[in-house]
């Protein structure tokens, strides 16, 4: 039986995963520790990962997807997995079905630890870790045998720095967002069982072993509706807000796969209408080079070879939406890449007394971007893009080679899974406008600024 597993933090993913590993002998997989051993092994995906995060990138999505899928063909499809957190998003979810499909598998369930606020808080409240090996510790539930020291290798144990108050409750509503689409994708197939998680260890974990009892028993899977399955009542916010909500913010979000020049489209429309350009990997790297608050926290999970969490993400792109300079307007790049992030945007601009005022997807078809990438050069040290043909280096060799057309392909694969439900949720919206990315650059920038000019028109 292969199972996923997901909860927000302080759910109790890591106490009843480790009982599901004993009593059902599951092989566990968690992508923190997984992400942990190629970086730390130097395997060629570790090694992809090193490249981003020496450079202060993000590590994309698809090298987390491909470290799962080199786990999952090496241990048996057919046999019994434990998804530990994974998968956390509609895409991943999807990812992984085709992944076993295309293995002779079956992801069998999924369960949801549904946790209050309340008691997340409680909880995280009590979280230790070890300094040095990162083994997780709790003052109640899991106590270390002498306190303050970790038992696996003697170090010391602290608390864990994203348990804070806000900051939790910051991920809480991260994973809200995020995890909605994902249970309504699995509710449909039967396989989805939503497991109250308050309660004491002894009664959850009887909890999730009827549950998985049940599913055994019919064999088909869980009942696809009704009684039995009630997915959390979890709000969500539209991108469109109340007319008492200021109109004359020129807010422009552009879309665009890798490749499609959205970046040049947003210099291009920030110098042509006064707008600051917030492009959300400019954005990440000047925190790290600042050393911000949230630069500090993003580079104490690579130091540790750990993934920088969405909300840190996030939380960089509200602070600097807050400035003054971006009152009148902003150009957004790269952020959002997915409906979640688009709904956490809506709610900032609401914070903010401010809503978006429009979309620009620039649309380029793959084959178009295969050939634009496959040829790009970058330098390592300051980003600055090159081609041999249309932009060449002053210098052969100064810069590397970084895309090829299977990289690529995977990039555009996980671009459009992810961006995708994105672009039809601001169509709905009425927010969205498509622009031709192809033909002469000039005649680009010229109807992408006459889109913004129509934008800006309608706001005034």
């Amino acid at each position: 039986m292969n199972l996923s597993l997901i909860g927000p933090a302080g759910a109790g993913k890591g106490t009843y995963g480790t009982a599901l590993v004993r009593e059902l002998w599951l092989d566990r997989v968690c992508t923190g520790e997984l992400f942990r051993k190629h970086l730390q092994e130097w395997t060629p995906l570790g090694l992809r990962a090193r490249k981003y995060m020496d450079r202060n990138e993000l590590v994309p999505d698809e090298i987390v997807d491909a470290m799962i899928e080199d786990w999952v063909r090496k241990s048996d499809p057919a046999g019994d997995i434990l998804f530990d957190g994974f998968p956390r998003t509609e895409y991943q979810a999807r990812f992984l079905d085709e992944l076993f499909a295309s293995l002779g598998g079956r992801l069998d369930a999924v369960l949801l630890l549904n946790v209050s606020e309340a008691e997340m808080l409680r909880r995280l409240d009590g979280r230790l870790i070890c300094r040095q090996c990162q083994s997780p510790f709790h003052v109640t539930l899991r106590p270390p045998v002498r306190a303050g020291v970790c038992d696996a290798c003697g170090g010391e144990l602290q608390r864990r720095r994203d348990d804070q108050r806000d900051l939790a409750l910051t991920r809480l509503r991260l994973f809200q967002r995020t995890v909605a689409p994902v249970l309504e994708y699995y509710q449909p197939s039967g396989r989805l069982r939503v497991i109250e998680a308050d309660g004491a260890v002894e009664q959850v974990q009887w909890s999730i072993f009827a549950a998985l009892e049940s599913l055994r028993a019919r064999g088909a899977g869980f009942k696809p509706s009704g009684p039995a399955v009630t997915l959390p009542a979890w709000h969500r916010k539209s991108a469109c807000l109340d007319a008492n909500v200021r109109k004359d913010c020129l807010g422009l979000v552009l879309l665009g796969g890798p490749g499609s020049g959205k970046g040049t489209q947003a210099e291009h429309l920030c110098g042509e209408l006064k707008l600051p350009h917030i492009a959300s990997g400019d954005l990440f790297r000047e925190n790290l080079r600042q050393a911000t608050q949230l630069g500090r926290q993003a580079k104490a999970y690579m130091d540790r070879g750990e993934l920088v969490p969405d909300e840190i993400t996030e939380a960089m792109v509200r602070e600097r939406l807050a400035k003054p300079d971006t009152v009148r307007g902003f150009v957004l790049d790269g952020f959002p890449r997915t409906q979640p992030q688009a709904l956490a945007l809506g709610e900032m601009l609401a914070d903010l007394q401010r809503r978006l005022a429009g979309v620009l997807f620039i649309a380029v078809p793959d084959e178009a971007i295969v050939k634009r990438l496959s040829g790009r050069l970058i330098c390592r040290e300051c980003q600055t893009p090159f081609h041999p043909s249309y932009m060449p280096p002053r210098e052969a060799g100064t810069c590397d080679l970084c895309d090829n057309p299977v990289t690529v392909r995977a990039r555009l694969k996980t671009f459009h899974t992810q961006t995708e439900p994105l672009i039809r949720f601001y169509r709905d919206a009425g927010l969205l406008t498509m622009v031709d990315g192809q033909g002469e650059v000039s005649t680009v920038k010229a109807h992408a600024l006459a889109v913004a000019r129509g934008v800006q028109a309608a706001i005034a």
